[in-house]
């Protein structure tokens, strides 16, 4: 048994409305933030930008598409009767997470089983102990950060960098002080720990880029996830990787930065993979960046059978109901389904912690799509893509507000299984 380790209680405050929160203390904010509350994405001709950077300073630089900063109201207000800059104000996401029963949960020295429910219902096997697969892949969690020093990931981790202390990042800095990008991360890639009695994620032999974006509040701004996207294509393209990325975070706000931003990994070669959101089960629900075309957009199941199928979560959100049955991924349609309720996987002081949400979904999809390009790297990201949809054909879910036979806007194409 693993023994010493301090056992506490996580708070869990981070609802999943998908709203603007409240401003997170971020390191390069701290001196600022008591005269200026507002980031703003700039635009406009190289001079006006020139010299909009010259009166307001700037907290991420996109070259000739802009740059963002932090106003006062009243600049803000001026910027916006400004003819010659576009002005737009930069938004905020948050982790795809359900708020949970109690405002608490305890976290556990052990995990329940080392071979959650989640994995052995993605590995289609109720009897496997331990899973496989991942090998040279790289898988980058935009998220709270991760506990790179956890006994189940510490052998996986490539990459650790801060995308919320500066304008660039900082280098082997991704305290993870909220556990959810720990947790995240520990579906995709869990080894089964050092000690052999941790959990395993779905692609054990995957390398970790753990790429802090949200702050310790659970909330982040778009341009340090879009500039934490973008370098992830760069290293991609510069290491000659093949690249996955995977957020499980949102916004029901469409942002230019973001767009763009997932427009440049997929253009550039890599997945890229979303939580559809936790606003369902209402119709057109489903946040960004999983509503974007050149997204997959994880749709979250609960371990319950309905229909002969296991059941879209309530909370999960809905896509357009307009293109059922079309097999065609447009903006705002789920794209596939995962396991997403009462997720065990890792946490904070190396322990462990069960956990419900779209979020957890999303890293079940990652580490699968992490499995197939590892058996065969000669496939494009768009290859990859279509195995994911082909293998959620195959396990049609019919159970949940929505779900129906073949593509419907709950769980998409279908439940994507290992075999």
């Amino acid at each position: 048994m693993k023994t010493g380790k301090r056992i506490g209680m996580a708070m869990l405050c981070f609802g999943m409305s998908f709203s603007i929160f409240a401003n997170g203390a971020d390191a390069k904010q701290s001196e600022k933030v008591q005269k200026e509350d507002i980031r703003v994405y700039l635009k406009g001709s190289e001079n006006e930008i020139t010299q909009a950077k010259k009166k307001f300073g700037h907290e991420r630089s996109f070259g000739k598409e802009g740059f963002t900063a932090n106003v006062s109201s009243e600049e803000y207000e001026a910027l916006t009767k400004n003819g010659n800059l576009e002005v737009e104000k930069v938004n905020k996401y948050t982790t795809a997470q359900t708020v949970q029963p109690t405002s608490q949960a305890t976290t556990a020295a052990v995990p329940s089983a080392r071979t959650p429910w989640g994995i052995k219902a993605i590995y289609n096997d109720s009897s496997i102990t331990k899973t496989s697969g991942g090998d040279g892949i790289k898988i980058a969690v935009l998220d709270t950060g991760t506990t790179v020093s956890h006994t189940d990931l510490s052998a996986n981790v490539e990459q650790c960098k801060d995308f919320t202390t500066s304008s660039t990042y900082t280098n082997n800095s991704c305290t993870d002080r909220d556990g959810h990008g720990t947790h995240v991360s520990g579906t995709v890639l869990a080894n089964g720990g050092s000690d052999g009695l941790g959990v395993y994620g779905v692609a054990p032999e995957a390398e970790l880029w753990a790429y802090k974006v949200l702050g310790d509040d659970g909330s982040g701004y778009s341009d340090d996830i879009a500039a934490a996207i973008r370098h992830a294509a760069d290293q991609s393209v510069s290491t000659g990787s093949k690249t996955i990325i995977s957020m499980s975070l949102g916004s029901s706000r469409k942002d230019s930065l973001i767009s763009s931003a997932v427009d440049y990994a997929y253009g550039k070669g890599v997945l890229v993979i979303a939580a559809a959101g936790n606003s369902g089960y209402s119709a057109n629900t489903i946040g960004y960046p999983g509503a974007l075309s050149n997204a997959v957009a994880v749709a979250a199941l609960e371990n319950v059978q309905a229909n002969g199928t296991y059941r879209v979560a309530n909370y999960s959100s809905r896509g357009n109901p307009n293109t059922d049955g079309d097999y065609v991924i447009q903006e705002k349609d789920v794209e596939v389904s995962a396991p997403g309720s009462a997720i065990e996987s890792t946490w904070l002081n190396d322990g462990y912690n069960t956990i419900s949400g779209t979020s957890m979904a999303t890293p079940h999809v990652s580490g699968l799509a992490a499995k197939i390009w590892s058996s065969n790297k000669n496939l494009t990201n768009a290859q990859v893509r279509a195995q994911l949809q082909t293998k959620a054909k195959a396990y049609d879910i019919k159970g949940g507000y929505g779900a129906a036979t073949g593509d419907d806007y709950a769980s998409g194409f279908g439940f994507v299984r290992v075999k």
